[in-house]
């Protein structure tokens, strides 16, 4: 008789769990060292419980009694904090995202105001708050100077690469740029965030645009703050674009406002 199709999966996950981090280079070594911990402490609890636990249902956390609590570094964590951070100060009761990171920033200004989400991409499950809007950065579905909050974070270095199934555009971050102020609102704030430093295109995951070469592509719009995560992973703000200029891989974080 064979054996049933979800006994089956059981002992396949069983067989990841247990035997997969022994295969990544990385963490062999570590894994091996907490076997023993693991397998004391297994008999340990097995002692003090009257819970029967099966084989098939242990789930080894080999290294996670080593990790730190988390981490508060690096592009996205600072980007996205920063940003919402922003959205939140100025008091809009909606906002519009282009592309940014749905976990981080777009979750985040979804906590305290209705999300537009435009993406060329198809998005997942629906989620309260964040309403799903189908449009290319190279052309938005929107009237020109109708947007009084607009974002678009860590997307414009991609556009044109191919690397998102999109159409090779040699000229994709210039005409993004164009196509983002074309939308915003007298008055209204645009949000951007893209890797700066040494010019470049990293063919095919993205550019880093010299600072000088987005507050050109902006110039009709006014630069109301600038941060920057730097080369370490840390958070300068306020900072000045011209500090960045040989940077290998920094993120520039810029505030800009159209005039009334």
């Amino acid at each position: 008789m064979s054996a049933e199709p979800g006994a089956v999966r059981r002992v396949a996950r069983f067989a990841a769990r247990l035997v997969g981090p022994f295969l990544d280079a990385r963490s062999a070594a570590r894994v091996a060292l907490e076997v023993p911990w693991y397998a004391r402490t297994l008999r340990d609890y097995a002692r003090r419980s009257h819970e029967e636990i099966p084989a098939l249902d242990l789930h080894p956390a080999w290294l996670d009694r080593a990790q730190a609590a988390g981490t508060a570094s690096g592009h996205y964590f600072h980007q996205d904090l920063w940003a919402a951070r922003q959205v939140f100060r100025s008091g809009v009761d909606d906002h519009v995202d282009v592309g940014s990171r749905v976990d981080g920033f777009v979750a985040h200004c979804a906590s305290f105001a209705p999300v537009t989400y435009v993406d060329i991409r198809p998005f997942g499950t629906p989620v309260e708050g964040i309403q799903c809007v189908s449009g290319s950065v190279l052309a938005l579905p929107f009237a020109d100077r109708t947007l009084r909050s607009l974002s678009c974070l860590h997307v414009i270095e991609h556009v044109g690469l191919g690397r998102y199934g999109d159409p090779l555009e040699p000229e994709g971050s210039r005409l993004a740029m164009k196509e983002l102020a074309r939308v915003v609102a007298p008055g209204g704030s645009l949000y951007l965030g893209v890797p700066i430093g040494r010019e470049r295109v990293c063919f095919n995951a993205h550019r880093v645009l010299a600072p000088a070469t987005v507050l050109r592509e902006l110039s009709q719009l006014e630069l109301v703050a600038f941060a920057a995560v730097n080369d370490r992973g840390h958070l300068v703000d306020p900072a000045r674009p011209d500090d960045f200029v040989t940077a290998d891989y920094a993120c520039g974080l810029f505030h800009f406002r159209r005039p009334r």
